[in-house]
């Protein structure tokens, strides 16, 4: 699974297999995402999933990207 880092808008992109599953905003979104494809993972445990590259950024950026 991949974070990609925050869009300009706000959100992250989420990506796996090549599948984009949606825009997250925060780390309950990523385990709704999960659990919709059969993965049951507590929003707290989702920071610290080894699995999941974090682009960019870790867990606790989602807000607009703001420039350099």
């Amino acid at each position: 699974m991949t974070i990609h880092p925050p869009s300009p808008t706000g959100g992250r992109r989420v990506r796996v297999d090549g599948e984009i599953l949606g825009l997250a905003h925060n780390v309950a979104d990523v385990a709704e995402f999960l659990r919709r494809a059969g993965l049951e993972i507590d929003p707290a445990e989702v920071a610290d999933a080894p699995w999941i590259d974090w682009r960019g950024v870790g867990p606790e950026r989602w807000g607009p990207q703001t420039g350099s």
